[in-house]
């Protein structure tokens, strides 16, 4: 506490669309609040498509709304303070607001990680375990997951934010990124890193890796099973329930782990930003236009309920 009191004072500046020369600052900034427009209307339209249609009462469903909130706090809290950024010209950002985003954006991060995993365990239990579902996947474990999830991914994020402020910054406060996040701060700390970046790979393996091939392991007795099923519509239409799952986990947790388990001595910072704007503001914008198109039961619902009232 007496380290965040001495360096309440202090302002970081973040990297800014107002670096770019004007007309591309005007295209970066469009582009990012178009994605933002996009990420809140399609995930709301998702939310509201599976509360309205007692057919989507599925815990796959579940998951998915899940999904869909956390993908719009995740976009909440980066695009928002990019485009005030933009507006403003003033690219600081105080060591509070600092510290919440980032507590915020890898609480999130890891939620998403972890909940892509249960998305995973949940197909596995549907396809392999087809007779046991309802009981494995209960209203009650269904929601223990995910509570344990947010609460794991909190606890996580208090002890990564808690533990880098408490590093001394001399080198500079310019963070290299359009938002606040852990590895940027290792860079531009003058304090001994190594024991961080030690917990940051094990935090990172933990969460990101170990739900990685959770989701793989689960994925490979799927497809063992699928191709155990005579009938070639059957296959397709058990892959088919899966697809979006692996799209979406493909380029989620490929471009976390470049971020936070590549070493920091091979990073490009040109390279991070990009990767780091395409995990918090692209890929949550895509997700469930991907889920939503590939998933009739979520088309029609859109299409024969909220069309018509629309158009009413």
């Amino acid at each position: 506490m007496d380290l965040f009191n001495q360096t309440s004072s202090s302002r970081f500046i973040l990297f800014s669309l107002s670096n770019f020369p004007f007309h591309l600052m005007v295209f970066g900034f469009l582009a990012f609040l178009l994605m933002y427009l996009i990420t809140l209307f399609t995930n709301f339209l998702l939310i509201i498509a599976v509360k309205i249609n007692p057919k989507l009462k599925t815990p796959m469903y579940f998951f998915l709304t899940n999904l869909a909130f956390v993908d719009i706090c995740f976009s909440t809290t980066v695009i928002p303070k990019i485009l005030v950024n933009t507006l403003t010209k003033d690219n600081s950002i105080s060591l509070l607001e600092c510290g919440v985003q980032m507590h915020f954006h890898l609480t999130l991060g890891s939620t998403e990680c972890l909940i892509l995993a249960i998305m995973a365990y949940d197909r596995f239990a549907a396809i392999c375990r087809p007779l046991h579902y309802n009981t494995i996947m209960s209203n009650r474990t269904c929601i223990c997951l995910v509570v344990v999830s947010w609460a794991l991914s909190l606890i996580n994020s208090m002890a990564h934010v808690i533990y880098t402020f408490q590093m001394s910054f001399c080198r500079s406060h310019f963070v290299n990124r359009f938002f606040c996040e852990v590895p940027p701060f290792l860079q531009i700390s003058c304090s001994d890193i190594w024991l961080h970046e030690i917990a940051m790979y094990i935090s990172a393996g933990i969460v990101a890796t170990l739900s990685f091939f959770f989701t793989l392991f689960s994925y490979i007795h799927i497809l063992s099973t699928i191709f155990k099923i005579n009938s070639s519509h059957g296959r397709y239409k058990a892959l088919s329930t899966c697809s979006s799952h692996i799209i979406v986990v493909t380029v989620y947790y490929g471009t976390i782990m470049i971020i936070y388990l590549r070493p920091h001595s091979n990073s490009s910072p040109d390279i991070d930003k990009s990767v780091s704007i395409l995990y918090s503001a692209v890929t949550p914008m895509l997700n469930p236009i991907i889920y939503s198109v590939r998933n009739k039961d979520v088309k029609g619902t859109i299409r024969n309920n909220l069309a018509k009232d629309v158009t009413q």
